[in-house]
């Protein structure tokens, strides 16, 4: 049932206590504006999400009589980091003092409260439960790392997917591999031909910020590749391998390695989906991997304007036109390609972004659009990209209908999908 008020602003009293101001409404923001709220566009806080105190931030939202924008000087503003498979529509609004502190790598959603229940701006995306919170039993993870580990003592890569990755940082993707199903996690490379912004697996001392995991410190060998892949492919339900993890650099740089795996993992079985997570920097790698029994591929990006791709990325001896040709080869040996889209309200959204995504659409014939979040403090990232907050907005839930309209065959989600979902939108999706 949609709302029919918009709800509360909120604020923390910067002790971990969250407070509502009953005459001043939520409100969004879009790049640098602040905008009111369409109660349509609310849903209830998706289990699963977090809370956040934005530390120096000023709670922005409408005073309820006058429609005035207010800042609410007593708190510190609030934001929302939403469960995996639901995409924002508007960021947390705030007004940002001198002496502010960057914020660490999170999406920051706006957030309200109304009837006994916080809102946020958002839609789920992505039917799929592979990461809902309520899926995962934490304790059989514990046992089930032990088992595994027990079972397979030589194997750095599964020492590092338990130990690191299940346990330490509680990656849904590891945890999901313990638990034998769904997608599962292969991080392969420790370098990296980018040095974005935003990595959450290096940052340097002078950014102010933490990285949010520790990259991987080898590369792993075949065998050790092959003693994960396989058994999870014959035996998993849904099952998908992925190259390209959030704790490594870029899978491309050892992709010799990679396709010698896949070689190997396609001996032993046919079952399942490979893929690989990736800034598609080397055509003719993607090429070999292709070749060599790749199924699908999805290709992380902030924007489709190369100006404003390359200020996030910094890419090292590769071009945006690498990126279009290394999706336009796994488009023509029949790779499922999905972008992974960052979205950032503000940009994502802009009339000059949308006709771009348009006409790469078009060009590179792409197969889904991953709706992510954009994990990153919104004004570092105004500030380093340079987004011009003149710039006509179409929204983000309108940019996602559009597209929609236009090409009713792209399939849209947030996580990689599994063969049986491939085969069936296929069929009901024909180009």
């Amino acid at each position: 049932m949609a709302l029919k008020r918009v709800p509360n602003l909120v604020y923390s009293d910067g002790k971990g206590n969250i407070y509502d101001v009953p005459d001043i409404e939520m409100a969004g923001r879009t790049g640098t504006d602040f905008v009111r709220i369409n109660p349509e566009d609310l849903i209830v806080l998706p289990e699963g999400s977090q809370l956040f105190e934005l530390p120096g931030r000023k709670p922005v939202g409408f005073d309820r009589k006058t429609g005035e924008i207010v800042t609410f000087e007593e708190g510190w503003a609030v934001a929302a980091f939403i469960a995996p498979a639901h995409t924002q529509l508007f960021l947390s609004s705030y007004k940002k003092e001198n002496k502010a502190p960057i914020l660490p790598l999170f999406a920051y959603t706006a957030v309200g409260w109304l009837n006994g229940k916080f809102y946020v701006p958002a839609v789920r995306v992505d039917p799929d439960k592979r990461q809902d919170c309520d899926q995962f039993d934490h304790n059989l993870v514990i046992k089930n790392v032990k088992r595994k580990l027990k079972q397979h003592p030589q194997n750095r890569l599964i020492h590092h997917l338990g130990e690191n990755c299940a346990l330490r940082y509680l990656c849904p993707a590891a945890r999901n591999y313990f638990l034998g199903r769904w997608e599962a996690p292969i991080p392969t490379s420790p370098g990296c031909n980018a040095n974005c912004i935003g990595c959450i697996s290096y940052q340097p001392e002078e950014s102010g910020i933490p990285s949010t995991q520790n990259r991987l410190t080898f590369i792993p060998t075949v065998e050790e590749i092959v003693e994960v892949a396989v058994p999870h492919l014959e035996n998993a339900p849904r099952a998908v391998v992925s190259f390209g993890q959030g704790c490594e650099g870029e899978p491309l740089l050892v992709w010799e390695i990679i396709r010698d795996a896949i070689k190997e993992i396609r001996k032993k079985t046919k079952k399942g989906i490979i893929n690989i997570n990736t800034n598609a920097s080397k055509p003719e790698a993607i090429e070999e991997l292709c070749k060599a029994g790749l199924n699908s591929i999805r290709v992380s990006m902030n924007s489709v304007i190369p100006e404003i791709y390359n200020r996030y990325y910094r890419p090292n001896n590769y071009t945006f036109n690498d990126v279009l040709e290394s999706i336009k080869t796994a488009r023509k040996f029949n790779c499922w390609v999905s972008i992974n889209y960052f979205v950032f309200p503000g940009l994502t959204d802009w009339v000059e972004e949308y006709q771009m995504l348009r006409n790469f659409i078009r060009e590179t014939n792409i197969s889904m659009i991953q709706w992510r979040n954009f994990n990153i403090d919104p004004d570092w990232y105004i500030e380093l990209i340079g987004v011009d907050g003149g710039a006509e907005k179409l929204g983000v839930k309108n940019v996602m209908k559009l597209l929609k309209d236009e090409f009713p065959h792209l399939a849209y989600g947030y996580f990689n999908p599994p063969l049986e979902v491939i085969r069936k939108y296929l069929l009901t999706h024909p180009l």
